[in-house]
């Protein structure tokens, strides 16, 4: 079906970019050990990543909610992976953070457009949404073996060699846009779209703020404090960086395949409640059962992903591009403001101890969605895998 080979380029073509949101995690402890940088330091190139990128990806949104720009996706792919592929071989510490910093505004202007053209191409189905977010959750995961099969073999200054996804990336949206003809035209109303819900909207972003200050706050730091608290190398550190990215594939088709039965506001409040047990199990528990936690926490973050991008898209059911950028990104990299803090408190302290105040992040989020109602369908559904709330 056209539509099925739509979704399944346009996941791929997410896979290829997110691998650059997961790349700047992934690098980090490179940089620490390579050019000696402190945590405040490396976790600033977090802050580069996130900082314009959440700035900007709103504007995408409005932007793309007044025309079609089909050429975003592939010339914001081809800019997500220059960043990255230049943050190895620059010769200072400032210059690091301008390239990194621009493949942030790549990440920012594709994810809106390929929300929209997405939601096009499934007619609104969550479940095929999930398929699309999958696909970034795969660009997360697979982000630290790529980093460590290039810089580990010849050090950073082999980054450039991470501009191969990116070029897949962009030779993926064309057939993309071809097979959606206009993909990111707005389906006309068909007289059944109810009004904005701005407040239920602003709960929810809240909501999705308070997850990404949990979810990049680990990332950022796992693969050192799995090292500290497993007593193992650098392995052990990509290898729990690869079990919260993987974790996330697992999460986001598990969130997509329970909201055909249960309605979504549910299964995210219960997701939440869950995750903060799981984070405080990593931030306590030593030895090997840190990479259960580390599993357990990650599902639980990503079972609403998907449903939260839904979820916004039907309380603004006529700003459509606005809802994606703001879930997909202000809402979402708005933890990677908070990194240098928890760099600071760890450089100060003990990792330990900056990573304690997560636990509280999914419990807040658990508490906001426990004031958020399940939007009613408000436009014409291409299958039964929307549910209202009872």
């Amino acid at each position: 079906m056209p539509a099925t080979r739509s979704i399944t380029l346009l996941s791929a073509g997410h896979a290829c970019v997110d691998v650059y949101q997961g790349a700047v995690a992934a690098l980090v402890p490179f940089f620490i050990a390579e050019r000696a940088y402190t945590y405040a330091a490396a976790s600033g190139l977090v802050l580069a990543a996130s900082l314009l990128s959440s700035v900007a990806q709103p504007l995408f949104g409005t932007l793309t909610d007044r025309r079609a720009l089909p050429w975003l996706l592939p010339a914001s792919t081809i800019v997500s992976g220059l960043g990255i592929a230049m943050s190895g071989v620059t010769g200072s510490y400032a210059l690091t953070l301008v390239v990194v910093a621009l493949s942030g505004i790549g990440i920012a202007a594709y994810h809106p457009e390929s929300a929209r053209a997405a939601r096009v191409a499934s007619h609104g189905s969550h479940t095929a949404m999930g398929w699309f977010s999958l696909g970034g959750n795969v660009g997360f995961a697979v982000a630290p073996l790529v980093v460590a099969a290039v810089i580990a073999t010849g050090g950073l200054r082999l980054s450039p060699l991470l501009m191969v996804p990116a070029l897949a990336g962009s030779a993926l949206c064309l057939p993309a846009m071809r097979a959606l003809g206009r993909p990111v035209r707005q389906p006309r109303s068909t007289g059944r779209a109810r009004a904005d819900d701005t407040g239920s909207f602003i709960k929810l972003s809240l909501a999705v703020a308070c997850r990404s200050v949990a979810f990049i706050g680990l990332s950022t730091f796992i693969a050192v404090y799995a090292q500290q608290r497993a007593s193992g190398g650098p392995i052990a550190g990509m290898a729990a960086l690869c079990v919260l990215y993987l974790g996330g594939a697992v999460g986001t088709v598990l969130g997509g395949r329970l909201a055909r039965r249960w309605d979504r506001v549910q299964i995210v409040r219960r997701a939440y409640l869950a995750t903060t047990v799981a984070v405080a199990g990593i931030v306590t528990v030593p030895g090997p059962a840190l990479y259960l936690f580390v599993a357990l926490a990650s599902v639980g973050l990503y079972i609403p992903f998907s449903l939260q991008v839904t979820l916004a898209q039907d309380y603004l059911p006529s700003r459509v591009g606005t809802a994606s950028g703001i879930t997909l990104g202000l809402a979402v990299s708005v933890g990677g403001l908070l990194a240098p803090v928890i760099g600071r408190v760890a450089d100060a302290t003990s990792l330990q101890l900056a990573l304690s105040p997560l636990i509280v992040m999914p419990a807040l989020s658990w508490l906001l969605f426990r004031t958020l109602p399940e939007p009613a369908v408000l436009l014409a559904r291409g299958g039964r895998d929307h549910k209202s709330n009872p």
